[in-house]
């Protein structure tokens, strides 16, 4: 099924997006080589943007405990998204459309009115410039509600697997969570999960949120002989690494919030969460280049 598929092209590149599920990226290859995890099967059929290469994360990240935060004095309940969490916001649930496109780029949008999905009104937009040795990937949300919200951003990019696959990238921090996947303390990375110096992906189980990341990773394809290096703007302060047992991708997620930042706006950790009056945005920029490492 098509499901309105819009693909961009520069040289070799091509960059298929998915507007009307959630705004995702389908997959994004250069000539043979899947640079993100392929579109799964079935994943478009059944409207799936988690089955898919990429989606954007808006008004937040990740998981929020119980399914609830408070603000300003109000209580908002929220939705069961998936196995009974509330996660990723609600711009992943979401059509979003296209105002704009050409052979290479292209802009989408999902003009959200305030709902049971989130309970504030916003504004999000993401441009897409593909390269033919990269991407381009600035995320925007502003505030369109009559008084002031909370909200964050982030991007859910999967990439394979390969025996030999490696990640590099260096955070201070990171956080320790409990059953629910909910963060309970922040502490040094410890030596097993130290990437700065690269570990093959799969050597640890992960899937948490890492503090004080300094913007840059890299991932590494020996058995290619490819690299994948990402920059992202300082907005993005958190990365959740999610590293499945047994599976054959992998996600690397350069994020603003930290996740359940909702619910420890009004303490004294980093949360990540922007406090936004109306008509106030915040946005980043992501930046993917490939190279060949022979």
């Amino acid at each position: 099924m098509n499901r309105g598929l819009l693909t961009l092209a520069a040289g070799a590149a091509r960059l298929r997006l998915a507007p009307a599920v959630g705004g995702a990226i389908a997959d994004w290859h250069v000539g043979e080589t899947q640079v993100m995890r392929p579109a799964q099967p079935g994943a478009l059929a059944e409207n799936n943007p988690r089955g898919l290469a990429s989606y954007p994360l808006v008004p937040l990240s990740n998981r929020v405990a119980g399914r609830r935060f408070s603000f300003a004095g109000l209580t908002y309940p929220l939705p069961d998204l998936l196995d009974g969490l509330y996660i990723h916001g609600a711009g992943w649930m979401l059509p979003w459309t296209v105002q704009e496109s050409g052979p290479a780029h292209a802009t989408l949008q999902l003009d959200y009115p305030g709902g049971p999905l989130w309970p504030f009104a916003f504004v999000a937009e993401q441009r897409l410039l593909l390269l033919p040795d990269g991407l381009r990937h600035e995320i925007s949300v502003r505030n369109t509600a009559e008084h002031a919200a909370p909200l964050a951003l982030g991007s859910h990019p999967f990439f394979p697997r390969t025996p030999q696959a490696r990640l590099h990238f260096a955070a201070h921090h990171v956080w320790l969570h409990d059953a629910a996947r909910i963060p309970t303390r922040r502490v040094d990375v410890p030596p097993q999960w130290d990437h700065r110096h690269g570990l093959t992906v799969g050597r640890v189980t992960l899937d948490h949120c890492f503090a004080a990341w300094n913007g840059l990773a890299r991932i590494v394809w020996p058995e290619h002989e490819l690299a994948l290096s990402i920059a992202a703007d300082p907005v993005f302060r958190h990365a959740i690494v999610y590293i499945p047992d047994g599976q054959d991708f992998f996600a690397f997620e350069p994020v603003s919030n930290m996740t359940d930042g909702i619910n420890r706006i009004d303490g004294t950790t980093e949360h990540g969460m922007a406090i936004l009056r109306p008509g106030e945005q915040i946005a980043g920029t992501i930046r993917f280049t490939l190279e060949h490492t022979a």
